[in-house]
């Protein structure tokens, strides 16, 4: 990667009329420079089975070369041809629902072999059609790809197949799932019963584990024959997304995004989030944070953010900007907006490109014109600008799942992606800066500080790393129902919380649902309306920690809520309630200044974000960022520098101004 990329989504197909050198002139003159292209379009460049015109890509690759912009060719495998279904009714997935329905995307059976031959049969010729084309620069293999909650007889049958592989036999399926419940029991292979109707966590569990993989293998699959026809110089991706709660919100639950990354050069993704004056910029944040960790802190694409989209979301002026420059913030490569032009028909109609449906130039292009003229200038500076943070939040997708089992005893309001957003929101918003880490990460012992939210499901030998890390000098921040059950969903049989109990000086064995219950005393100086807890509190006997926080109850008030412990060189704090975002913030904050990591950069709170990373020749950039609608000045507390956006120096001690959804980008020379 040699230079930033702008881009937008492009679809020829889509066109009321013929405007593509319309819109390309327009795309020059906002310094768009790549555009995404195919990924959607199956039925148009195969009409009938066998049957193939290539004609709408074809011209699209030969006019952006004209015009030097680059273009990055998707497969288009997640939306299947109305003819595949009709002859072949089979490819479309059985899931808990029933029998798939035609309309739709991703409705596939990712497993199902006529699909699969098809799949592979487009793949190959469009990418050895393209693959030369001096334009294409890269690939994005599929599109939000996930297991679509497939399991009929074909999904049933690999599922059994792993379970033989994984367990050898029944006897330890049955003991380890617990299956003697309610004569649940498998005596017989042959009798292995359908997942659908299972009541067991454990099994379902591993079902939700196995169609992940199969998300996992087919990406692997399909990447690996688009790596048969690229170029040296070509890229493959994969265009990853989030849960989504109308906007991308945490670890998605149907992808695990760590190991289904690996076979691709550069991770990319999707991020939308919501705007005016609900922008907050956390969602960026998050996406980008966990997109830069798939590949061991290395940059990432963004390959769809929002220009428009929803009503909701026309962006406030200097807001796109805003949005642009802080996906670079967190190590982005790459900024392309999901689409160029707002479409005339179907679901997506008021999802508004940059260009509306009028195709003129509008407020919010004209912004963007803005960005592609700053981002062509400062390419040079931020390109393979890179990010190096001290602390690590893990993620399970095991623990994601397993507690979505339990909700009746947990939360029907709450799942595991609020305790995860919990912590990271009060981390953002004091501009404490981290990586994701998932069980599996060979990197961990790389941090100082680790943060673990609700651990639920997790193998012996992870929390036994977990307690070396603390005893070798590492600090950890558990949240409660860490440790609880082993990687099968097993509830462990000792006194909880189980192995990281003696490094976190604690037991319980109660717990309960809160109904008014407090800290005691106030101990984090939040205020009555915050210095509340809700849902899930774990009634813990301290054993060697020191107790931060006692509950104010009348028969709960002589337990713990909130410890820490020394242990060997470290030092394990573990919160057992869900507390309130400033109850959080003030634990992470205390903990971060304990392991030695607070910094000048804590001296700034949200609504003014910051962040930093480093060029390739040493030295070091800042942005910063006013995600308010008001004015505000901050106080420059680093080296001097130059801004990179107006050219200006600023030196120790400068008043700086930030207009409303503002920007400042400012060089070292050092590492400052």
């Amino acid at each position: 990667m040699d230079k930033l990329l702008y881009g937008v989504a492009y679809y020829d197909e889509y066109m009321p009329y013929d405007r593509l050198e319309m819109d390309i002139e327009l795309m020059k003159e906002a310094g768009i420079n790549v555009v995404r292209i195919a990924e959607s379009t199956w039925s148009t460049h195969e009409p009938q089975n066998g049957v193939f015109d290539f004609t709408s890509v074809d011209r699209v690759l030969d006019a952006m070369h004209r015009a030097g912009i680059h273009v990055i060719v998707g497969t288009p495998t997640y939306s299947v041809p109305t003819w595949m279904v009709k002859e072949h009714p089979d490819v479309l997935a059985v899931t808990p629902q029933g029998p798939g329905k035609y309309g739709p995307r991703q409705i596939m059976d990712i497993t199902n072999p006529t699909y699969l031959f098809y799949a592979e049969r487009i793949i190959r010729k469009l990418i050895s059609r393209v693959a030369n084309h001096p334009a294409v620069i890269g690939y994005q293999t599929d599109n939000e790809t996930k297991h679509y909650h497939t399991c009929g007889t074909n999904v049933q049958l690999l599922f059994i197949k792993h379970m033989r592989e994984k367990f050898n036999n029944l006897d330890a399926i049955n003991q380890a799932f617990g299956l003697d419940y309610w004569s649940n029991r498998i005596n017989a292979w042959e009798d292995f019963p359908s997942l659908v109707g299972t009541i067991n966590g454990s099994l379902g569990s591993e079902f939700a584990r196995f169609q992940r993989k199969l998300v996992t293998d087919f990406l692997a699959w399909h990447a690996a024959l688009v790596k048969e026809y690229k170029r040296p110089d070509q890229f493959v991706t994969q265009n990853f997304d989030f849960e989504w709660r109308g906007y991308s919100y945490g670890i998605q639950p149907d992808v695990n995004h760590f190991e289904a990354s690996k076979p691709f050069d550069i991770a990319g993704v999707d991020i939308y989030h919501p705007s005016q004056d609900d922008l907050t910029g956390i969602e960026i944040s998050f996406g980008g944070d966990v997109a830069r960790s798939l590949k061991g802190g290395a940059n990432y694409l963004v390959l769809e953010t929002e220009a428009q989209a929803f009503a909701q979301w026309t962006p406030y002026p200097g807001q796109l900007r805003l949005q642009a420059f802080s996906h670079l913030a967190s190590g982005a490569q790459m900024v392309a907006y999901w689409h160029w032009h707002s479409i005339h028909n179907s679901i997506e109609t008021y999802w508004k490109g940059l260009l509306s449906h009028d195709f003129e130039p509008n407020p919010v292009y004209l912004e963007a014109c803005t960005i592609g003229r700053d981002m062509a200038k400062l390419s040079p500076k931020l390109v393979n600008f890179r990010i190096k943070n001290r602390i690590g939040i893990l993620v399970s997708n095991e623990a994601l799942t397993a507690m979505e089992w339990f909700k009746r005893n947990f939360s029907s309001t709450y799942n595991y992606n609020d305790v995860v957003r919990l912590v990271y929101d009060e981390l953002y918003k004091r501009n404490i800066g981290c990586d994701f880490l998932y069980p599996s990460s060979e990197n961990m012992e790389d941090y100082d500080l680790l943060i673990v939210p609700a651990l639920y499901a997790a193998p012996d030998d992870l929390l036994h790393r977990l307690n070396r890390f603390v005893d070798n000098g590492g600090h950890v921040v558990y949240t409660f129902k860490s440790g609880f059950t082993d990687d099968t969903v097993k509830v462990r049989t000792s006194k909880q919380p189980g192995i990281i109990g003696d490094v976190c000086g604690i037991t319980y064995s109660m717990f309960v649902e809160p109904k008014k219950v407090s800290l005691k005393g106030d101990p984090y100086k939040v205020g009555e309306e915050n210095n509340r807890i809700h849902t899930w509190m774990e009634l813990i006997t301290p054993l060697t920690a020191e107790v931060l926080a006692y509950y104010d109850h009348p028969h709960w008030g002589e337990y713990a809520a909130i410890t820490r412990n020394r242990f060997g060189k470290g030092t394990a704090t573990y919160i057992g309630c869900f507390v309130t975002q400033a109850i959080m913030g003030e634990v992470l904050s205390e903990t971060v200044k304990l392991a030695g990591l607070w910094g000048k950069e804590q001296g700034l709170v949200f609504p003014v974000i910051t962040k930093k990373g480093t060029t390739p020749s040493g030295n070091t950039i800042r942005f910063f960022f006013n995600y308010s609608d008001e004015p505000v000045n901050m106080v420059y507390r680093y080296p001097a520098g130059t801004e990179l956006l107006s050219g200006q120096t600023v030196q120790t001690g400068d008043t700086v101004g930030l207009e409303r959804w503002g920007v400042r980008i400012v060089e070292c020379t050092a590492d400052c």
